[in-house]
C-alpha cells in the first residue's frame, strides 16, 4: 500500500476528497492528474501553492488506490477515515476552508446534506462559509458539468474568493 496525503499543522485549507486513482497512486503525489489539474484551476491556484503542505492540506477518505470496480474505481477504503481522519484533522486547528470533494467526502463532512451530489453542489450558499460542497473534478463528470452550467458561473467565483481570502 502507498498512502497518499498531505498533511501539516499550519494548513489553511482543507481538500477532502475521495481516494486516490491509479495514476495517482503510481506517482505517490495527490491530485497529479486531470483531475487536479481542473481542481487547481477551480481555485485559481497553481501547482507550488496547491503543493506547499504548509498552504494546502489533501486528506481523502482512502489513502490509497482501492482498486477497479465496474463503472469506475472502488469505493475508498472505510479503515482509512474510521481509523486515522479525526485525529489527522485535529493535528490541522488552522483549516479555514474545507473543500469537500465527491459523495463519499460529503457523507463524512456533511451528513445532514441534500439527498444528491447535485442538490448538494447547488445549495453550496447554504453551508457555512468555511465549507464548499464540490463534484469530483475528474474528466468523467464532464457530462455534469455540461449539464449544470450554473456551477461554473454562481460557484467557482466564491470557491477562488475563499480560496484567495484563506490563504490570506
Amino acid at each position: 500500500m502507498r498512502p497518499v496525503l498531505q498533511v501539516s499543522p499550519s494548513a489553511r485549507i482543507l481538500i477532502a476528497g475521495q481516494a486516490p486513482g491509479s495514476k495517482v497512486h503510481a506517482t505517490g503525489i495527490p491530485f497529479d492528474d486531470a483531475s487536479g489539474d481542473r481542481l487547481r484551476n477551480w481555485m485559481g491556484i497553481d501547482r507550488d501553492v496547491f503543493y506547499d503542505a504548509e498552504q494546502v492540506a489533501i486528506l481523502p477518505m482512502g489513502f490509497c488506490y482501492p482498486g477497479k470496480g465496474k463503472s469506475g474505481d472502488l469505493p475508498p477504503l472505510p479503515i482509512c477515515a474510521e481509523t486515522w481522519r479525526d485525529k489527522l484533522l485535529a493535528m490541522m486547528p488552522d483549516i479555514k476552508l474545507t473543500l469537500v470533494i465527491g459523495q463519499y467526502a460529503l457523507a463524512w463532512h456533511l451528513p445532514e446534506r441534500e439527498k444528491t451530489l447535485t442538490e448538494t453542489v447547488r445549495n453550496w450558499s447554504s453551508y457555512d462559509d468555511s465549507l464548499m460542497p464540490l463534484p469530483h473534478p475528474s474528466p468523467r463528470n464532464n457530462i455534469w458539468l455540461a449539464k449544470n452550467r450554473w456551477f461554473e458561473s454562481e460557484v467557482l467565483p466564491t470557491l477562488k474568493q475563499r480560496v484567495r481570502s484563506a490563504l490570506m
